[in-house]
């Protein structure tokens, strides 16, 4: 199998696929907060008082969620919903899936060390530090499935 012939996506583009895909982590975790609340307003009407907010449970819920969120999306499909809004997909150096290993332990970078996208501003190929230690790459690709191999008729 040849590797397919997409362009990889330059910075811009890639960053406003992660402001999207900022946006749903942030939209799911309001969607969490305010179940809970209804929970808690279920079970007890009389005594219900808004949580205080706590920082470290915040800052673990996004992480949390945004790691599930980006691990399912890159090992399904290799695209998030920013991604797809973008036209990118995050494929492996021989254009395959990156399975869920591998997505797994680029959800883990981006979401801990997210600067490191930055140095895809810098590199010749436009690659970001996750896509150098991980052998992947973030290419533009508007087809909805990812067809390796094939040939372009």
């Amino acid at each position: 199998m040849s590797a397919p012939a997409h362009r990889a996506a330059g910075i811009v583009t890639r960053g406003l696929a992660s402001s999207i895909d900022l946006a749903i982590v942030m939209a799911v975790m309001g969607g969490i907060y305010v179940g809970a609340l209804f929970v808690r307003l279920l079970f007890s009407p009389q005594e219900f008082t808004f949580p205080d907010a706590s920082a470290l449970l915040s800052v673990s819920m996004f992480i949390g969620v945004s790691v599930l969120y980006l691990t399912a999306c890159w090992a399904v499909s290799g695209r998030t919903v920013g991604a797809v809004t973008m036209g990118l997909r995050v494929v492996s150096r021989n254009g395959e899936l990156i399975g869920w290993l591998r997505a797994l332990l680029r959800a883990l970078l981006c979401v801990m060390f997210g600067f490191g996208l930055l140095w895809a501003a810098v590199d010749g190929r436009r690659r970001s530090l996750q896509d150098i230690l991980l052998r992947t790459a973030v290419v533009y690709d508007w087809e909805p499935d990812l067809h390796v191999g094939e040939p372009k008729t």
